[in-house]
């Protein structure tokens, strides 16, 4: 099943708890990469301002959704302001037309 983390930045912390803990993030995607379907930073319109996160997941419960949520690292440490996990159908998957670098080029 498919299941979207949408992870909302609380903006009063969020550069200082980036900065901290990113390799710990970076870490626990890897651990877990067998279950992130898609993820990335939202930005603001400028492309840089980072606003939040949000993930992809490929599990068989929303309890493995909400336990890969609890556990990441920015997620403990208080980055975010709000997190909604969804329960999603794939309907068009069109993976070709997915930009090829990070930036969306």
């Amino acid at each position: 099943m498919l299941y979207v983390l949408y992870c909302e930045d609380d903006p009063k912390v969020s550069k200082q708890i980036r900065s901290e803990h990113k390799e710990a993030h970076l870490a626990y995607l890897d651990q877990h990469k067998s279950l992130i379907v898609l993820g990335g930073a939202m930005l603001d319109d400028d492309g840089e301002t980072r606003l939040g996160s949000t993930l992809i997941l490929n599990v068989k419960t929303r309890a493995e959704a909400e336990a890969f949520s609890a556990g990441e690292p920015f997620r403990c440490a208080g980055l975010y302001a709000r997190v909604r996990i969804t329960r999603m159908r794939r309907a068009q998957w069109r993976p070709e037309l997915a930009p090829t670098s990070v930036e969306g080029n």
